[in-house]
């Protein structure tokens, strides 16, 4: 790490001291503390450009409080600042590609990712890629309207001609792309599936819909002869649309669907990384039973006979 004299930290901080506010460019930065105590975690930055109009943010926090939430805390907060208070039309910021848990940050804050550039940043001899994130006050304003209440009622239907534009337009955060392919990716693996112990595996797709309205997407995998179990292939939610409790009740209904066809249990699995649906998965009764040639846990489901859920969809 680069060393940064005491006598130049003090001199940025009275400068900082001396602003009222976020000045057009200057930096301006702000502590993230515990009220209780006033015990300092880390700062947020911002960079106003274009006469004030946007504005760039940054943040760091201290390992010790990593996975508190303080930094997502924080970010909206500034955002909501950003937008609300000093009346900016754009916020963005930058991060390395290899950092999913600052991506995760963003994401959570409500910012989307629009690109990368290459190459494109130096520190000292290091050269890398750039990811982009960005948010408009239209986009503020979807995000801040997003619903946050359980729905009354989840369903899997068809996808059809008249949804499949919705049902496409369905897209996660973009740090959890590694973990879940686009709609358009999985129907399209679906026309050509994959082959598993010498049957070709047949694709059971269906949207989701939380009261009325396209809010994910789910397949399954099929072994035609029944002798092997249904894998979920795929389980999309929206961004949109996330902690509201959908994934959950999605599972419960693919596993209504999975007695339907005589199965015994339901399999899944995931590559073991930060930010990946292995929490949640746990969370749904699934239980890593191995690990497959790819690195990815194998898990399973054991199905219990239970009454059918509505809206559990067809075969």
């Amino acid at each position: 790490m680069t060393p940064y004299p005491l006598e130049r930290a003090e001199a940025m901080i009275a400068e900082l001291m001396a602003l009222e506010g976020p000045t057009d460019d200057e930096w301006w930065m702000l502590t993230v503390a515990d009220p209780s105590d006033s015990e300092v975690f880390g700062d947020l930055v911002v960079h106003l450009t274009q006469e004030g109009r946007t504005a760039e943010i940054g943040y760091t926090l201290a390992r010790r409080v990593w996975g508190h939430g303080y930094a997502v805390e924080g970010a909206a907060a500034l955002v909501e600042y950003l937008f609300e208070t000093v009346g900016v039309t754009r916020v963005e910021a930058m991060l390395h590609p290899d950092n999913p848990a600052s991506a995760m940050v963003l994401e959570r804050a409500g910012l989307l990712f629009e690109g990368h550039t290459r190459s494109s940043f130096w520190l000292g001899d290091d050269n890398s890629d750039d990811w982009l994130y960005g948010m408009t006050r239209p986009d503020w304003d979807t995000w801040r309207n997003r619903p946050r209440h359980r729905p009354e009622h989840v369903e899997l239907v068809e996808v059809t001609r008249d949804n499949l534009d919705a049902v496409l337009a369905l897209a996660t955060h973009r740090s959890q792309q590694r973990f879940v392919e686009p709609v358009a990716n999985s129907l399209a693996e679906a026309l050509v599936p994959p082959a598993a112990q010498g049957e070709t595996i047949r694709p059971w797709c269906r949207a989701v819909l939380a009261d009325g309205e396209p809010v994910g997407f789910v397949m399954v995998g099929r072994s035609p002869s029944g002798d092997q179990a249904p894998y979920l292939w795929r389980l999309l939610v929206d961004r949109l649309h996330q902690r509201r409790g959908i994934g959950g009740a999605v599972i419960g209904l693919v596993a209504d669907q999975c007695r339907t066809w005589g199965a015994a249990e339901l399999l899944a699995s995931w590559m073991p990384a930060k930010g990946s649906p292995e929490p949640f998965l746990v969370s749904c009764g699934f239980v890593p039973i191995g690990t497959g040639d790819d690195g990815e846990v194998d898990a399973h489901r054991v199905l219990t006979s239970a009454p059918l859920r509505r809206g559990s969809g067809s075969s």
